[in-house]
């Protein structure tokens, strides 16, 4: 299992979002979860996770099988086959599974769903206390990985 600190991808997520002021152009993301997928997804292929080329081959079978489907290739949805093609590498390299991001997505929801308004939603405790557990399995793997992660550089 590995832990990734929200705020230094929350930080690289608001470098890389930074709207183009005076340009005319639109911003690169959407929305800010879209500049943290980019920037989780870059920062574990740099700490070598996985390959860039691991990395885009994914994306492109993601994307393919959205179209294979009959979903349309407009751009709209580049961002979630993105985030499709992020968990299915941290799965298939072993970063974690997916019995855990399951938990980890109703803890967000759980968590958005009760904090109030304008307040910053905080997932910490189901992390520790879930993740960091003595009975989890993957504990040694976890601990080894948040140890790594946490000391990524955030340019």
């Amino acid at each position: 299992m590995t832990i990734l600190k929200q705020s230094e991808f929350a930080q690289e997520a608001e470098r890389v979002m930074l709207v183009r002021s005076g340009t005319g152009e639109r911003p690169v993301f959407a929305e800010p979860w879209e500049a943290e997928a980019f920037a989780l997804a870059v920062k574990l292929s740099e700490q070598g996770y996985f390959t860039w080329k691991e990395w885009a081959a994914t994306l492109a079978d993601e994307i393919k099988a959205a179209t294979d489907h009959g979903e349309l290739d407009d751009g709209s949805h580049y961002y979630h086959y993105w985030l499709a093609a992020l968990e299915k590498l941290v799965t298939v390299k072993g970063l974690t599974d997916r019995e855990a991001m399951e938990k980890c997505k109703e803890a967000w929801a759980d968590a958005y769903r009760h904090t109030p308004h304008g307040k910053p939603i905080q997932l910490y405790a189901y992390a520790s206390s879930t993740l960091n557990a003595p009975s989890n399995p993957n504990r040694a793997a976890f601990e080894h990985r948040s140890r790594r992660i946490a000391d990524l550089p955030v340019n």
